[in-house]
């Protein structure tokens, strides 16, 4: 699945002349935690989030932490701080540059983007344009609804086929059981032989659960013996 198969395409944006009062409004309005920011040919040039307006002069929460006069040397001195605790207009504080996709992106390459990036949403472009927005919850929803699809009942499954599809997702797995000791019985999957742990009990369990027309799976295995002193 791509970025475009998932992105919520009713994206609110906001220009960098959009103010902060106009900006905490909407926000509040679409029940929305962040916002792009475009220019007028719909290029995404910043974000603006939540986070921008917690340190407000309006509301008494400006950060007003003192630093000592070396530390000040060597940093803006709280400028940054009072920018975003004063500024009237969205240009002045959203982050710059902010990560964006393309439409054609894979969801597993989004997944990795927000976690490594410690994010919750990504802008997603059509020819540089800002066309939607992936967020963390639309990721749940598509894992959501693929699971319901694979774990549709499928009349056409009969307990061969079960097992023959079964048998390929196990090929090549070394925690695998062995085929002869996979039985399946009116769509009912039994597990028979010894197992070395309960790891490969639990693998084979979510392996068989995962396969279409699989109504349960029964456990008839024996744990491997430990020899005294090992």
């Amino acid at each position: 699945m791509q970025a475009r198969d998932v992105m919520t395409t009713s994206v609110i944006s906001v220009t960098p002349e959009t103010t902060v009062r106009e900006l905490a409004v909407l926000l509040m309005q679409h029940r929305i935690s962040a916002a792009p920011v475009v220019d007028q040919d719909k290029h995404v040039i910043g974000v603006v989030s939540e986070g921008d307006l917690l340190h407000r002069d309006e509301i008494d929460t400006e950060r007003k932490t003192r630093h000592s006069w070396w530390l000040g040397v060597l940093s803006d001195n709280g400028a940054a701080d009072y920018i975003k605790s004063h500024a009237r207009t969205v240009g002045e504080i959203m982050t710059r540059d902010p990560i964006c996709v393309d439409e054609t992106v894979s969801l597993a390459d989004i997944a990795s983007i927000l976690e490594s990036h410690h994010i919750k949403r990504v802008p997603v472009l059509r020819d540089g344009r800002l066309v939607g927005i992936v967020s963390r919850a639309n990721l749940v929803q598509a894992l959501a609804t693929a699971l319901l699809e694979k774990h549709a009942p499928s009349a056409s499954s009969n307990d061969a086929e079960i097992r023959a599809m079964l048998m390929g997702e196990l090929a090549g797995r070394g925690w695998a059981f062995p085929g002869r000791n996979i039985v399946v019985r009116d769509g009912v999957v039994h597990l028979w032989g010894v197992v070395w742990s309960s790891d490969q009990l639990d693998a084979m369990r979510i392996a068989a659960e995962s396969i279409p027309g699989v109504k349960s799976v029964e456990d008839h295995t024996i744990p491997y013996p430990v020899m005294p002193g090992l």
